[in-house]
């Protein structure tokens, strides 16, 4: 019997070195019958909780440039270092938060604030590569992001739209890192427009026959090229199972009513925070929307209200729209950006790069709203408690989407890669 378990979990791995969830199940199940390891109750328990692991999603609020910490989440009036910032009452007693969030100071109930966030990294690009993929960028190996392994592990293969859309930015460089292109971002640079080249030139049936003739051409490279010509030809399949998909319908946001549009905001982030809602609403598993303009050198206090209320009204109907809909409780939502911003106020009136100490918001996913952890010292210069390290958070948004941070995946030289290296996940914020 033991042998035939081996069997059915060998058999559960396919060719791209990545476990078939449902095949494994299968083969995990019937093999463990055989073995009268397993009841059926086991089998139900099992295929239950990869259908809740399946329901899962998540909606990324990028804040491109590194937003302040002090304009958002932890302000200090009274305080040199808090400016002219001054801080309001949410409807969790205890919390405070910038005045420019009061959309936000309503739902706080449901949003749990992390204060205490550190990193070494105040470049850009760094900060960016590790805050999407929970590592520094080396040449050796090409990390995915979260959004290429929230798409790898949470995505129905059988999925007509694409399983990872970034709204609103566009990155160089492969997010599906060692995963393969097929996990790829579908980038749109603006959500108030239909994507662009979604509609085939000509009728579905001759598209088809024109995709056939694709296929038998690209055939006769495939014996010198065997992984290019694969790669090339999921590409295709991908792109025309999306673009022949009824579903494309959810990328349009005209159907939306007028009041529902004006709850957002009539802007493009307001607009993003909508589409990633019908995206995740039609089983896309990972949306990010980008909210670029935080890097404030210079005028950083007009600069951060004039985000913030973006972010604020738009964040803030998000997370009640999805409340309303039954969706926050399997849709994790991630406010945060590279780094914060430095306590002392420069010369021109802003802020430069500052990650030693910064935040972020969570919302949805199992997490317990109303609650901030950590905190920084009263001057914003250091962590005073809980410090939040940039691994602990990728562990913590594992466990939320109910994804194994400590699986492995193959680079090209078949290297094994966690998910997350190191790092625990913030326990609390489920508690």
């Amino acid at each position: 019997m033991t042998s035939l378990l081996q069997h059915h979990c060998r058999v559960a791995v396919n060719r791209e070195r990545v476990t078939g969830r449902r095949d494994f199940l299968r083969g995990v199940s019937l093999a463990g019958l055989a073995a009268g390891t397993l009841s059926w109750t086991d089998l139900l328990s099992l295929e239950a909780a990869e259908l809740q692991k399946r329901g899962m999603s998540c909606i990324l609020l990028w804040m491109q440039g590194g937003p302040s910490q002090f304009e958002t989440f932890d302000p200090k009036p009274g305080h040199a270092n808090g400016g002219e910032t001054k801080a309001i009452a949410t409807n969790v007693s205890g919390i405070k938060i910038a005045e420019t969030y009061s959309n936000l100071a309503k739902v706080m109930n449901d949003v749990a604030l992390v204060r205490s966030v550190t990193s070494k990294e105040g470049s850009h690009p760094r900060a960016t590569f590790l805050l999407h993929s929970g590592y520094l960028p080396v040449a050796s190996v090409k990390y995915p992001s979260l959004g290429a392994i929230v798409a790898h592990e949470l995505a129905d293969k059988a999925a007509e739209l694409s399983s990872f859309v970034r709204i609103g930015a566009r990155r160089s460089g492969s997010d599906g890192g060692i995963l393969g292109n097929q996990y790829d971002p579908f980038d749109m640079a603006s959500a108030n427009a239909p994507p662009t080249n979604t509609k085939p030139a000509t009728d579905t049936s001759r598209y088809e026959r024109r995709l056939g003739l694709l296929g038998q051409l690209e055939s006769d490279f495939a014996t010198q090229s065997p992984d290019e010509v694969a790669d090339h030809q999921k590409l295709y399949d991908r792109a025309a199972k999306m673009i022949l998909s009824p579903q494309m319908k959810a990328f349009d946001l005209s159907s939306e009513k007028d009041a529902m549009r004006d709850a957002y905001g009539r802007n493009e982030f307001g607009a993003g925070c909508l589409l990633a809602r019908r995206l995740v609403e039609s089983k896309v598993p990972f949306v990010e929307v980008t909210l670029d303009g935080w890097d404030t050198h210079a005028d950083n206090f007009a600069k951060t209200t004039e985000l913030g209320k973006k972010a604020d009204q738009g964040m803030a109907q998000l997370i009640v729209d999805l409340k309303q809909r039954g969706m926050l409780d399997s849709t994790l939502v991630i406010w945060m950006g590279e780094f914060g911003r430095t306590p002392k106020i420069n010369a021109r009136g802003g802020r430069d790069h500052y990650p030693r100490a910064f935040n972020m918001a969570l919302a949805g996913g199992g997490i317990r709203g109303g609650q901030v952890i950590g905190k920084t010292d009263a001057a914003g210069d250091d962590v005073a408690d809980r410090p939040v390290s940039v691994p602990d958070l990728f562990q913590t948004f594992c466990k939320s989407l109910k994804i194994d941070a400590s699986k492995e995946n193959t680079s090209s030289i078949g290297r094994p890669i966690k998910i997350v290296d190191g790092g625990k996940p913030i326990n609390e914020l489920f508690s």
